[in-house]
């Protein structure tokens, strides 16, 4: 059983997902709160598996409210954000935070009901069309620097080539593709970076490749 959190400043937003989501036979929604505060404070007593956070919300908002959630070590609830439009100027804040994707409030029940299971098995919802636009939009150059960042001096050539292509907004298959390699073999590099980054997933791998200067917004490198 999937245990979800709804938080949202409307509760009519909160009654329509609680509504869809309890049709499901393996999500049940634990609670609800109103902001940021109270959603820590819901999250803390019901330790949801997910948590559907607004991000516009009074007190507190959902940005604010990720980031003190899964700051903690040994958090293991995951973050999906809802936002009214699909370039909302708080996404990548929300995505430095911790969060595993986003959704538009406007979702089809279908896909709400597929992005929590999604999220709750723990793989990240960002599609590689909204990956490119969001980093492209909101990223922050970094300053030139000599050397690298732990978190990249620990992988691989060929661990480095797939998180360029991560940052790319590629998939899988794509990568595997462009390097000649079978979709197995990109898994499990994908999956030894991550843990080698400590990166909780490849929604996290991407912010991490723009923000070391690895790759930057509108960057189309061949890998080797």
């Amino acid at each position: 059983m999937i245990s979800v959190l709804v938080v949202d400043d409307q509760a009519l937003v909160r009654a329509g997902f609680r509504m869809i989501l309890e049709t499901e036979p393996d999500i049940e929604v634990c609670g609800e709160a109103e902001d940021g505060v109270a959603a820590l404070l819901a999250a803390r007593t019901h330790q949801p598996d997910v948590v559907l956070m607004d991000v516009r919300m009074p007190t507190m908002d959902g940005v604010e409210a990720t980031r003190q959630l899964l700051a903690p070590p040994g958090v293991t609830s995951r973050v999906l954000m809802l936002t009214t439009f699909d370039l909302d100027e708080y996404v990548y804040d929300a995505l430095r935070a911790g969060a595993s994707g986003f959704l538009l409030k406007d979702v089809d029940p279908s896909e709400l009901v597929h992005a929590v299971r999604v999220v709750a098995r723990g793989d990240a919802l960002l599609a590689p069309a909204i990956t490119r636009r969001l980093i492209t939009q909101y990223v922050h150059r970094p300053a030139p620097t000599t050397g690298s960042p732990a978190a990249l001096a620990a992988l691989t050539d060929r661990e480095l080539d797939v998180l360029r292509l991560i940052a790319r907004g590629l998939t899988n298959a794509e990568i595997a593709a462009e390097l000649y390699l079978s979709p197995a073999t990109i898994k499990t590099h994908v999956a030894r970076l991550l843990a080698k980054a400590n990166l909780r997933d490849r929604v996290q791998a991407v912010v991490l490749a723009y923000e070391s200067g690895l790759v930057q917004p509108g960057d189309r490198e061949e890998v080797s």
